[in-house]
């Protein structure tokens, strides 16, 4: 038989290792004997003793077990569970060298991939850095032999639920509330088809999605209703798919919303819908985006997955038109709601388009605008790069700004636009939407060469 590219310890291998750099994910980079370690947990410029967990032919991924020689950079963790925890991969770094790991991914793909550096790299973007996250999926598991309910996080590289008894990233009434959930769900009689609770914290309200593998009991039902009505929680109970998802007092309604002060806006949405997880950072990244965009009275602007309007609304209160499109027809339903209830709806327009199968005719179909911004998922927005590029002149927008949670995508679409599409990179950043993760946020300005920014 062939050697295995992919061999695992047979014993647990420890190895004292000096840190020489991090990587894009902030795991420390070590040589030893010839092959490359990665290794969680350790900072540049250490030394550290590291249990090998993968081995590979010509790598190897370690976790820090010990840390003999500190560097300037580590600070004490906050989170008790942050060892097990899969929530946070970089509480042991200081935010500083956690966002300039950011910026120097961004900056290094851009190159690589998209073969062009950014002319102005913008200064990176700060918000709060714990209890930040308004929005979360927590697992759910109750043990046996433990006699335990768990519900929090995965561990790391594990199925596993961590206990958790607080999150120093979830707001902080939530975080308050696991060992009341951990309770209120180990005396259900459902308690071992509950999977999961989603998080979605609004501006006044904060729901809770729970989803249960059974029929829940009348008993099971009244509990969450005192819970609910004790602890401020709007219950959602999922018994099947996406669905199958409603309200369990729906006579009892709790408008979800979140506010963008900057421009004034105030956007509805269900707990199940997309939303930014970081409120404060959202406000922020819109207002720099509309002022990158900079749209002007007479402008029409396009808005590229839109979504519930986040971006759409705000620009809408800048220019003459917004036209936005997205591929879900109860995001557009939603957004056209929110432009109604903001007064916007005259200056704006939403449509239902599937933007990962654009092609250039179908673009310059729907007419000539000034700037577009582009918010896209993971996958990026390879087909209406392409279709911007392919486009007649006279169709392609003067500016583009491009939101990216997934910079390897946005460099292979920058590449795109300006290898083929006769753009500039003008500008490109961070944003730490995701503190104490290796989650990259970014924004970038692209411009056509023949116009003056």
């Amino acid at each position: 038989m062939g050697r295995s590219k992919n061999r695992k310890p047979r014993q647990p291998v420890r190895l004292t290792l000096d840190i020489e750099s991090l990587d894009f994910e902030g795991s420390g980079i070590a040589h030893h004997e010839g092959k490359v370690f990665f290794v969680e947990g350790a900072l540049t410029g250490e030394r550290v003793v590291a249990e090998v967990t993968k081995d590979k032919v010509r790598y190897a991924r370690a976790t820090t077990l010990e840390v003999l020689k500190a560097a300037s950079s580590r600070v004490e963790p906050r989170c008790p569970h942050y060892q097990a925890c899969g929530g946070c991969s970089m509480q042991h770094m200081d935010i500083g060298v956690q966002v300039a790991t950011k910026a120097r991914a961004l900056e290094d793909l851009l190159s690589r991939i998209g073969k062009t550096r950014p002319e102005v790299v913008l200064p990176p973007m700060y918000g709060p850095i714990w209890h930040y996250r308004h929005r979360a999926r927590l697992s759910c598991r109750y043990v046996f032999k433990r006699n335990e309910m768990m519900v929090g996080f995965h561990e790391k590289h594990s199925s596993f639920v961590v206990p958790m008894d607080q999150c120093e990233i979830l707001p902080k009434h939530v975080s308050d509330l696991i060992s009341a959930l951990k309770v209120l769900i180990s005396g259900m009689n459902a308690r071992d088809h509950i999977a999961q609770i989603e998080l979605a914290v609004g501006h006044e309200t904060t729901a809770m999605v729970l989803r249960h593998l059974e029929p829940l009991s009348d008993n099971d039902l009244q509990a969450l209703r005192q819970f609910g009505n004790q602890h401020g929680i709007d219950w959602w109970l999922q018994p099947g798919g996406i669905d199958s998802i409603h309200r369990l007092q729906a006579e009892k309604p709790a408008p979800l919303y979140f506010l963008i002060p900057s421009f004034g806006i105030k956007m509805h949405f269900l707990p199940t819908d997309f939303t930014q997880v970081n409120h404060q950072i959202n406000d922020s990244m819109v207002y720099r985006a509309v002022n990158l965009l900079d749209p002007q009275p007479q402008d029409r602007v396009l808005d590229l997955f839109c979504g519930l309007g986040n971006f759409s609304l705000p620009l809408a209160t800048r220019c003459a038109k917004v036209k936005a499109f997205e591929g879900s027809d109860d995001l557009v339903q939603r957004a056209q709601d929110n432009a109604r209830q903001n007064g916007l709806d005259g200056c704006t327009e939403f449509h239902v388009r599937n933007l990962f199968e654009v092609e250039t005719p179908e673009w310059q179909s729907w007419g000539q605008f000034d700037k577009v911004l582009i918010d896209p998922p993971r996958d990026g927005a390879f087909a209406v790069c392409k279709a911007i590029a392919g486009a007649a002149d006279d169709f392609k927008p003067g500016r583009i700004v491009y939101i990216s949670c997934n910079p390897s995508t946005l460099a292979r679409d920058v590449e795109v636009l300006c290898g083929q599409g006769g753009y500039l990179l003008k500008k490109a950043g961070v944003m730490n939407m995701f503190p104490h993760t290796g989650h990259v946020e970014s924004i970038a300005v692209l411009e056509r060469q023949t116009t003056t920014f």
